[in-house]
């Protein structure tokens, strides 16, 4: 391996670091928050990556008929409620809202000229699409459960995933896509040339980790989601919601996810099926970091995106080996070095 191979590896593996940095910070971010590990984060990306795809071909996406179904169900269980709750005739505030939302995307979708528009409002009405479903995945699946052991909160991740998974292929079919690079141009450094989506990845992600620092340290919902994470008694008793704020780190936690997807659509191809091995590496960071440090977490992730690109140079048939085994010494040292404190409810 000379400078230049080794230099090339790098950008490779800061590219796929970076990625990895930001699905690890989502992962903890919704574990921190309702103790729920995000299994399903990786189809956040596929989703995004793939509709992303569907309407740069100017295919209307099926995803549209997927969030007006489940706005249809979120609704009902709204009204349901109402109903339970004694207000019959009082119709909840939000229920127009979200049915007009979800009405307005099917119309976007089978109206506008998709292939026709411009890349930034691609990714823009490909957000609008994905980030809505994960308040409602929370809201039909794990807001019923909110209040149940992890372990059971563990079994409905994993039975979500898979349920994604399945929907993807009914949805996006069996066959992969890329989409096109957000710019042609790239950067010389030396004997290295930087292209243009590995400079965007970089950004984006820098971009990101900085507007969490700053909601989380300086805006009042950020306050109240570190609130509930330190002590989600204490903050029940001051008045913070649960329900939102498991509501609001899954829309986070969505956004970041389809956001990652829209950043590597152009690098890599993607499945319907792709989303579980990356989001499993970002769950590598997220335990490097212990569950708890956003920072460890984030150069835990980076540290896999370099092992991981090294490794297919030097051992590319067993570089995925390479990358989930580190999981397990830092899981014998956390067990050594951790006690195990039951949190009282």
């Amino acid at each position: 391996m000379n400078f230049q191979i080794a230099l090339l590896l790098g950008q490779d593996g800061v590219t796929n670091g970076a990625i990895y940095a930001l699905l690890a910070l989502s992962i903890l971010l919704v574990f921190t928050v309702t103790r729920i590990l995000l299994i399903p984060q990786g189809e956040y990306v596929t989703y995004g990556a793939l509709t992303m795809a569907a309407l740069q071909a100017g295919q209307p996406t099926a995803l549209v008929w997927l969030l007006l179904g489940l706005t249809l169900i979120d609704c009902s269980l709204d009204l349901i409620g109402a109903l339970r709750s004694g207000h019959a005739f009082r119709l909840p505030r939000w229920v127009p809202v979200k049915l007009l939302y979800a009405v307005a995307m099917v119309l976007l979708v089978r109206n506008l000229p998709l292939a026709e528009l411009p890349m930034a409002l691609q990714a823009l009405l490909t957000l609008a699409l994905v980030v809505p479903l994960g308040p409602q995945i929370y809201r039909l699946f794990f807001q019923p459960v909110a209040g149940a052991h992890p372990l059971v909160l563990l079994i409905v991740s994993i039975a979500v995933h898979v349920a994604m998974v399945g929907v993807g292929l009914l949805l996006f079919g069996p066959e992969g896509a890329r989409t096109r690079p957000f710019s042609e141009a790239g950067l010389e450094l030396g004997p290295v040339t930087l292209n243009s989506q590995t400079l965007w990845v970089i950004a984006v992600s820098l971009m990101l980790i900085i507007s969490l620092f700053l909601f989380f340290e300086r805006s009042l919902y950020g306050k109240a989601l570190r609130a509930t994470a330190v002590n989600r008694m204490g903050a029940r008793l001051m008045g913070i919601s649960p329900t939102l704020a498991g509501k609001a780190t899954f829309a986070m936690a969505t956004f970041i996810g389809a956001l990652s997807g829209i950043l590597i659509a152009p690098i890599t191809t993607l499945y319907f099926d792709s989303g579980f091995v990356i989001s499993l590496k970002g769950f590598v960071g997220a335990i490097i970091g212990g569950l708890v440090s956003y920072p460890v977490a984030a150069l835990g992730a980076l540290a896999v995106g370099l092992i991981e690109a090294f490794s297919m140079f030097w051992a590319s048939t067993y570089k995925e080996i390479i990358v989930f085994t580190l999981i397990i010494p830092f899981l014998l040292w956390r067990s050594l070095t951790s006690r195990h404190v039951e949190e009282e409810e």
